[in-house]
């Protein structure tokens, strides 16, 4: 299979939104009012987490079809410890990313512990969000200026 291509398109709504297509979906990021945000969406960071749970659940319930159990309930608990000092440009050793994100998977099934341990393994493995996250990403940032001819 050749590789598929993702893409998004953002646009500033003012010093804290962003909207964002996705397809035919559109998302706000924002951030809180104590962060000078307007609140109307969740931050980028919180967006993170929860690209990695829709992963881990698109993941989960196809290699659960793959060792032939059935799923009847899942959800995640999702967590990590951030320092925004960096992001706000004070002094400190602190990455400006999670120092670490802690996953808990419920998942209600007859699957035994053999089993779920395997299924555990195989889905954080295949999973995209979670290799993005887990492994260093090439990131290429270009600057396009905007001229206005008079």
């Amino acid at each position: 299979m050749s590789d598929a291509k993702f893409r998004i398109r953002a646009t500033s709504e003012n010093a804290t939104k962003t909207k964002v297509k996705a397809r035919n979906f559109e998302m706000i990021v924002d951030e809180p009012d104590q962060f000078g945000g307007t609140n109307e969406g969740a931050t980028p960071v919180e967006y993170v987490l929860a690209s990695l749970a829709g992963c881990l659940n698109v993941v989960g319930h196809m290699v659960a079809k793959e060792l032939n159990f059935e799923i009847r309930d899942l959800s995640f608990d999702i967590s990590g410890p951030l320092n925004a000092d960096k992001l706000f440009g004070k002094d400190t050793n602190d990455r400006a990313g999670y120092k670490s994100i802690d996953v808990t998977m419920n998942v209600d099934t007859d699957a035994d512990e053999d089993t779920l341990n395997k299924w555990v393994e195989m889905v954080e493995s295949r999973c995209p969000v979670s290799d993005n996250l887990s492994n260093k990403t090439p990131l290429n940032i270009s600057l396009k200026t905007i001229v206005e001819v008079e």
